[in-house]
This record gives C-alpha cells, structure tokens and sequence, in this order.
C-alpha cells in the first residue's frame, strides 16, 4: 500500500503577502500637530533623564549669579544686601532664564549633526512638531531655573509685595517671552555650521542685552548715549514688568510691551525658522 503526498504549494508574490500584512486591520490615524509636539517635548525631557548634567545651567548657574551679584553690589549700590536683593532678584532672574535660551539651539544643532532630524522629517507627523517640541520641553528648564532663584531669594530676605500672584505671574510672563525668544536660538541653529557657531553667536547677542539693561542699576545713572540703547532694549522692559508684578505695583504698559513683543517674535523668527528647516 502506497501513500501519496502532495507536496505542489501556491506561490505567492512577496509584494502581495507584504500588502496583506500591512493591510490588516485599520491604520493609525495620524498624531495632531499637538500630539507630536508634546512627544517631541517628553523626548527632550527624557534626554535630561538619562544626561542630569544638562540641569547644572539651571541649579547651579542661578544660584551663582544670585549670590555673586547680591553680594558684590549690594553693599556698594544700595548700602544694604537685603534691600539691594529685593530690585535685584527680578532681574537676575530674566538674566538666568534668558541666557538659558541658547541651549535650545546648541541642542537642535547637535541632533541635526547626529542625523537624528533626518529620520524625524520621514515620519507621517506635522513637520515643526520636532523643532517646536524641542522648545516645548526647554520649558521645564526655564521653570526650574526661576524657582531656584526664588528659593535662593526668599532664604537670603527677598520678599515680594505682590505676594504668590504676583510671583507666579511675573515667572510666567518671563517663561512667555523666553519661549518667544527660543526662536531665534532655533534658527541660528539651522543656519549656522557648528555648534560652537551657535554659542558663540548666541553670547555675542545676549552678554549686551542682559548686561546693558535695568538688571542692576536703573538707566537714569547711566550716559545718555547708553541710556537710549538701554530704554529700547527688550530686557529692560521684561525685567521691568517682572519687578512690577513681584514688587504689587504691575505697570500695565511694560506687561503690554512685553506680550507684544514675544508674539514679533514668534511671528519672524517662527517663521524664518520653518523655511530653513523646510529648505534642509
């Protein structure tokens, strides 16, 4: 007795049996503009998860600054550090927090020469959700380095009149603004060859527009010629704003100032940006 064994088979294309796979079931649908953005915003905070040396620049700097600059001028300038503290800490405060700034485009640099963005612009994603994600997670930083500050404030005698309103709203008018002005760091990163480029860009502009401001003495000491540089510089009024929020005597029209200004430059350098990061 014999057995016989059909051993023929069907062939089936590759293609085919690689269409089906793909083909089972319903697709994803694809991530909102949000969505993606707030993904690329938890990957920039896991990046500060796994490298915890990137919130030295946030803890360690403000603390520094606060105590250097209390200490070196308040006994010289106000002839007294607690009182010289309380028109100082607003101001060493916008000072760290927009220095911080520049790291959004040192980071975006490093990940564009690592190709890491090459692989971001294939995803079935909004384009910008990378570069606006990136920002979005720099947040926390800023958050961090305000508070460090305040910290350090309150334990040496600062002691703001207007309270916890006029804190928090002070903190979130200077994280409004750094985040409008992340978009220029965004954009140098783009646009420059290294990241040494864009470091040292970035403390070409930012040494003069901390430093020649309202930050440690008011503008009236100052020469007339440096006056009128220090009047129109925007820190002078982020930094006027924030004392007056902290301080119970908000001035209406530096808030105003301040607003307008973040949203010029979102609207240019937001939009520069996405041309160079579309262009690449």
């Amino acid at each position: 007795m014999t057995t016989t064994i059909d051993t023929t088979s069907t062939y089936t294309p590759a293609a085919e049996s690689l269409n089906a796979v793909l083909a089972a079931g319903d697709q994803p649908s694809r991530p909102s503009a949000w969505s993606a953005s707030v993904a690329f915003g938890w990957r920039a905070l896991l990046k500060i998860k796994h490298v915890p040396e990137q919130m030295f620049d946030v803890t360690a700097f403000p603390i520094m600054m606060t105590l250097m600059f209390t200490y070196l001028f308040g006994g010289a300038l106000a002839g007294s550090v607690t009182e010289y503290l309380q028109y100082l800490l607003p101001g060493i405060m916008v000072t760290s927090v927009v220095m911080i700034t520049m790291y959004t485009g040192v980071g975006l640099k490093t990940d564009i020469d690592k190709g890491v963005f090459d692989r971001f612009r294939t995803l079935p994603i909004w384009r910008p959700a990378a570069l606006v994600g990136a920002i979005f997670g720099d947040v926390l930083r800023y958050v961090t380095a305000g508070t460090v500050i305040l910290a350090v404030g309150l334990v040496l005698g600062f002691r703001p009149g207007g309270g916890v309103d006029g804190v928090l709203l002070g903190m979130a008018l200077l994280v409004v603004f750094s985040f409008a002005f992340s978009w220029v760091w965004t954009m140098f990163g783009l646009l420059l060859r290294t990241e040494k480029s864009v470091m040292g860009v970035s403390m070409l502009v930012l040494f003069p527009l901390t430093f020649l401001s309202n930050v440690f003495v008011e503008p009236d000491t100052m020469p007339g010629w440096l006056r009128v540089f220090t009047e129109i510089n925007p820190i002078t009024h982020l930094v006027a704003a924030c004392r007056g929020l902290m301080s119970g005597t908000p001035d209406t029209g530096e808030i105003t100032w301040v607003l307008v200004s973040s949203a010029v430059l979102i609207a240019i350098f937001g939009t520069l940006t996405m041309r160079l990061y579309n262009r690449k």
